[in-house]
């Protein structure tokens, strides 16, 4: 007998991925008044971190007292904050996709996302700043690629951290794959704006490169990790 479609689980995948077009489609327009919601709490703990004030510029954002470094609406961390809401949702949506899963899940997705992105945000932020301070050499990366590279770093980083905490606290996610960041990830970063017609910006192609080198490495280390694994089973 043929199986109905599970119409919860597929409503579920639906409202998943409209609110993360719709905050991608708000952050798009968005000035720094409109997203002091992320950036203040954000700024709150950098300044506790790196013990440098901070004053909030409207339509500019936080901005040091020197006026050397600015926290700007793109500084605010929403993409990686999707990343992140899309990854936790769909590990569950993949796990429960026979009966759909708690609809309390996806907000509870949501504020783990916001409150990761602080952190993670956070991290990313005093790091530049003390970057910027003891002008840490780049070699083959001028200022705003290794400011680029380091966001990278830090947002793709805690991406693959958090799923791999959330794997191991989640018994029904013990089996997910890596590939739900890693994909969930480069969908964000790089299929989106080129959607969005990113590619015909010439910095596109840089930041694109940025992006796949450290998502080829994970696959490659998973790849291989999973090859031991099956020799010494």
């Amino acid at each position: 007998m043929k199986k109905s479609l599970n119409w919860k689980w597929i409503a579920q995948c639906a409202v998943v991925l409209v609110l993360a077009y719709s905050l991608k489609l708000f952050y798009s327009n968005a000035s720094a008044n409109d997203l002091q919601w992320i950036l203040a709490p954000t700024t709150a703990l950098v300044q506790l971190v790196s013990r440098e004030p901070f004053e909030f510029e409207s339509h500019a954002g936080y901005i040091n007292e020197d006026h050397s470094f600015l926290i700007a609406s793109s500084c605010a961390g929403v993409n990686f904050m999707i990343t992140v809401f899309v990854m936790l949702a769909g590990m569950r949506l993949l796990s429960g996709w026979k009966k759909g899963i708690f609809w309390k899940v996806i907000p509870a997705a949501a504020v783990v996302a916001y409150l990761v992105t602080i952190v993670a945000n956070t991290t990313r932020i005093a790091i530049a700043l003390r970057m910027q301070r003891t002008s840490v050499p780049s070699g083959w990366l001028d200022h705003d690629q290794m400011h680029r590279f380091e966001g990278i770093a830090v947002y793709f980083g805690g991406l693959l951290l958090l799923f791999v905490l959330v794997r191991a606290i989640e018994a029904k996610n013990r089996k997910a794959s890596f590939a739900i960041p890693i994909v969930a990830y480069l969908v964000i970063t790089l299929g989106l704006p080129l959607a969005n017609g990113a590619a015909a910006r010439g910095e596109f192609a840089h930041h694109a490169l940025l992006v796949v080198i450290p998502c080829t490495i994970a696959f490659a280390l998973v790849a291989v990790v999973a090859h031991y694994k099956r020799r010494t089973s």
